[in-house]
């Protein structure tokens, strides 16, 4: 078993919490996103994120909008809906859960 794939996947399965996370805050576009997601040790490369900001639109849980850019081209800013925002605090009960059943399982204890 590879050990870089099981570590990929459980990154892809928190992608989606991350993103709603990201922009509980305030809009921003996909390269921001991406940033974020860098800092945090999440690596993401760009031919996933836009697939899945385009899912997550078409499921009602984000908008977009353009706004110009002084340095380039118009920019996509990605915005929760109101849907995204009951969607995100689900996921968020749901994370809780399943964070402290996983510390449990593996003996790590919260800090």
């Amino acid at each position: 078993m590879n050990i870089e794939n099981t570590k990929a996947q459980m990154r892809k399965g928190v992608l989606e919490y991350c993103i709603l996370s990201i922009l509980s805050g305030e809009d921003k576009y996909a390269s921001e996103i991406l940033e974020t997601l860098k800092d945090a040790k999440m690596l993401v490369v760009e031919g996933t994120i836009y697939p899945l900001l385009t899912r997550l639109k078409n499921a009602g849980l984000l908008n977009y909008r353009w706004e110009e850019s002084s340095s380039g081209p118009p920019r996509k800013y990605y915005a929760l809906t109101e849907t995204g925002k009951v969607f995100l605090k689900e996921l968020n009960t749901t994370w809780d859960e399943l964070r402290s059943a996983v510390n449990v399982v593996t003996k790590v204890k919260n800090k």
